[in-house]
């Protein structure tokens, strides 16, 4: 088989979708499915627009949070720690053991660690001057 080799910044939606689905049966045939299934937690303000969020997934009995925002307005009263609880309590539900996340925020780090998360590897330099440390909890 012949071969080349592309390097892009824009790749094709199909060729990713080749590349993950590939991946998929791949990882299925060697570990087992998945069970792969998003997973989002949102708060609203009163006209119904999204002030704080969490998004991520749930996979072979993990949650995983992507993305962790809450507006200025709203940092430091505890919204974080509550989504952070439903998230964990919807993973529980769907037969999770444990969730993880990363952050190079060290107020973020903070936040986690209130919430039971406990370091278990890091990057130096990501981004430079920084660490982005990486964090797990054990789910009841």
């Amino acid at each position: 088989m012949k071969t080349s080799l592309e390097v892009t910044a824009e790749p094709l939606p199909q060729d990713l979708a080749l590349l993950g689905g590939s991946l998929s049966a791949f990882n299925d045939a060697d570990v087992g499915g998945s069970g792969r299934k998003s997973l989002a937690v949102f708060v609203r303000d009163e006209t119904g627009v999204i002030v704080a969020g969490i998004s991520g997934y749930t996979a072979w009995g993990w949650l995983y949070v992507q993305w962790l925002w809450v507006d200025d307005r709203l940092r430091g009263r505890g919204v974080a720690a509550g989504m952070l609880d439903a998230a964990e309590r919807e993973a529980i539900a769907r037969g999770c053991h444990g969730a993880w996340i990363d952050t190079f925020n060290p107020t973020a780090k903070k936040v986690y660690e209130r919430q039971g998360y406990k370091p278990f590897g890091e990057l130096p330099d990501f981004p430079v001057g920084r660490r982005r440390v990486f964090l797990q909890k054990r789910l009841a």
